[in-house]
């Protein structure tokens, strides 16, 4: 499970993604150099021949070559989220997985029509299939979201069927299809004007997505003058009553974990917290602005974004290597389990981890507005330790 949204406008996309995986999967943030085009690369599955790749930000579960988001050098974002259809994905080979196809796209594009391009001719070429899970037979479907300054892509998938409509204003998508006879582009299969909720599995609830696309549909449908990423955290935090915990607000301003999950998607929140079956990873926030003057920002999170900092990035390369390791990743995660036993621990947490957050954010603020790599790159050295010691407190 996992949600993902976007706002565009005020010169800049917003981008934001929850990875919502089994709860003992480490995954982790990593900058990746760019590869020249030639020979073979081995995606989970298939080895397909190399286009090269650009420069890349991503988040990844350790045992999986693909990425559950991630930014490019050209202010691509890419997120994407498990979806149940009536083509069962048990009957078809090991191919691609949807985390394939993020990377893929991110290494190969240099917009999100572009990489909506990558996608889709993968998809029909090679198609989807393998387990996305890693001890057990979950073989499973992705829906995306692809974005850049100027727009964004829906992309709903059913095997190699799929079907698309374009982004103006922003979007967010959830574990479930969404698209119905409002897409404008699909795989041929798809007959003109037909409705791709179609596609969707009717015994299927979907109240476990339908809470959450609420949460983050209401972000959405801010105006974007008056969103920011401050706001997307805020959304990323929901626990199913409020946007809480902006960074730079007061550390006690906090929402509850919810203690249990009910068949109609209540307890199922943005910041997911199943005990014993999922919860949310990794987390982030990018920012991709539309003038080429200005450096994308980022804002990544390990394990669950309500116990975790957002730490600021400057991607594709200025990035702390402590959150590329999973032993960082265990650390956030023993703060998520602790929250989940004792609720109200959570405002303890937020009392050690709010105040390194807001510095954090202004300290990034400080180094962006100066223009200056060197002042990013100086920022992206100091801003582990502050962090470090924060966990460090947290007897982490």
């Amino acid at each position: 499970m996992c949600d993902t949204l976007c706002v565009i406008g005020s010169g800049r996309t917003l981008f934001g993604k929850n990875s919502d995986r089994p709860v003992a999967e480490a995954q982790v943030v990593e900058a990746y150099a760019p590869r020249r085009a030639g020979g073979t690369v081995r995606t989970q599955y298939l080895e397909l021949l190399d286009a090269g790749a650009g420069r890349v930000l991503g988040s990844r579960p350790t045992w999986l070559w693909g990425l559950e988001h991630g930014v490019n050098e050209h202010r691509v974002a890419i997120g994407n989220e498990k979806v149940w259809t009536t083509d069962d994905p048990h009957a078809v080979p090991p191919a691609l997985l949807g985390m394939d196809l993020v990377r893929l796209g991110l290494e190969r594009a240099r917009s999100a029509d572009e990489a909506f391009d990558v996608m889709t001719s993968l998809l029909a070429r090679h198609g989807q299939g393998g387990s996305g899970e890693p001890d057990a037979d979950e073989p499973y479907w992705s829906s995306f979201l692809v974005a850049d300054p100027h727009g964004a892509w829906v992309l709903e998938t059913s095997g190699r069927t799929w079907a698309a409509r374009p982004v103006e204003h922003g979007a967010s998508i959830s574990n479930r299809i969404s698209l119905s006879t409002d897409w404008t582009r699909a795989s041929a299969d798809v007959d003109p004007g037909s409705d791709f909720d179609r596609w969707r599995r009717q015994d299927m609830s979907t109240g476990h997505a339908d809470k959450r696309l609420t949460a983050t549909g209401a972000c959405v449908a801010t105006a974007a003058s008056a969103v920011g990423p401050r706001d997307v955290v805020a959304t990323l935090r929901h626990h199913g009553e409020r946007a809480w915990g902006r960074p730079g607000d007061d550390a006690d301003d906090v929402s509850p974990v919810p203690r249990e999950v009910h068949g109609d998607g209540t307890g199922i929140t943005v910041c997911m917290h199943i005990r014993d079956y999922q919860a949310t990873a990794a987390s982030m926030v990018a920012e991709l602005p539309v003038s080429a003057d200005e450096a994308a920002r980022a804002w990544v999170a390990l394990g669950a974004p309500c116990a975790s900092v957002y730490v600021p990035v400057f991607p594709p390369m200025n990035v702390p290597v402590a959150i590329g390791e999973p032993a960082t990743w265990a650390r956030f995660a023993a703060l998520r389990d602790r929250v989940e036993r004792d609720p109200d621990a959570l405002g303890e947490i937020r009392q050690v981890l709010a105040p390194v957050e807001a510095e954090l954010w202004d300290a990034a603020d400080a180094a962006a507005a100066t223009g200056d790599a060197g002042s990013r790159a100086k920022y992206a050295a100091a801003a582990w330790p502050l962090v470090d010691a924060a966990l460090g407190k947290l007897a982490i």
